[in-house]
């Protein structure tokens, strides 16, 4: 199973939320890039990075951040929020990034995702954020009426490869994984899972190994001490 600690970018800071209200964004780190840095040094391979300002208006002002952590660590790059159109995709995947989250457009636009997909494979990964089990756009400040795993089995079905799951009730609260959710998504479909959100102690990376996730994403569990990345990242080798 692959780590994948994470850095959430608002107005050029680090930082979290509090299931996703932009109302509790808390900074919690000086430097994205030392702190990229440290997650390398744990032994990482991969990055997840949100654009939070994207997420919300689909501006991509942060952009150069996820290109300079791009170029100038080891670190392959996953990127999420404001990804809404293909020049996008094309801007990211041509400047270093690994792989890029499609989010909102896949429920209002799943064309998009599928051009993605023709184009670019295995290097589009469909981000699904759910509250109450169903699908949240638009920086999570909508709801639609598509049930999680009816959007994974659509996706799935269009070529994605790579899903990032996150339930909204457990974002940013340490109150560990929801593993009933995450057990239904990955046996819906064939696309690798990756878990994120309620990550608190190195027990939910235990959960997750051993419901056969191709990965977990941990952010404020590492800001707050409560996980040692690389002991994460050692158990889940």
């Amino acid at each position: 199973m692959v780590i994948l600690p994470a850095i959430d970018i608002k107005d050029g800071n680090c930082v979290r939320l509090f299931k996703g209200d932009y109302g509790t964004v808390e900074k919690v780190a000086e430097s994205y890039m030392d702190t990229a840095r440290s997650f390398e040094a744990a032994g990482s391979q991969w990055i997840h990075m949100v654009d939070l300002d994207g997420a919300k208006d689909a501006t991509q002002q942060n952009k150069e951040i996820f290109l300079d952590v791009a170029k100038n660590t080891g670190l392959k790059v996953e990127v999420g929020g404001g990804i809404r159109t293909l020049d996008t995709v094309e801007m990211y995947l041509s400047g270093g990034i690994s792989r890029v989250i499609i989010g909102s457009a896949a429920v209002k636009n799943p064309q998009l995702v599928k051009d993605a997909v023709r184009e670019y494979g295995e290097r589009i990964a469909v981000g699904i954020d759910a509250k109450n089990g169903y699908v949240a756009t638009e920086g999570w400040l909508e709801t639609s009426d598509v049930y999680f795993t009816e959007l994974a089995k659509a996706m799935s079905d269009i070529g994605v490869k790579y899903m990032i799951f996150t339930d909204i009730s457990k974002d940013g609260t340490l109150s560990g994984v929801n593993a009933q959710q995450l057990k239904e998504i990955n046996e819906c479909c064939p696309a690798n899972i990756i878990a994120s959100g309620g990550v608190h102690t190195i027990e939910d990376i235990k959960i997750c190994k051993e419901l056969g996730l191709y990965g977990t994403i941990c952010g404020k569990s590492i800001y707050s001490g409560s996980l040692d990345l690389k002991e994460a990242v050692d158990l889940a080798k």
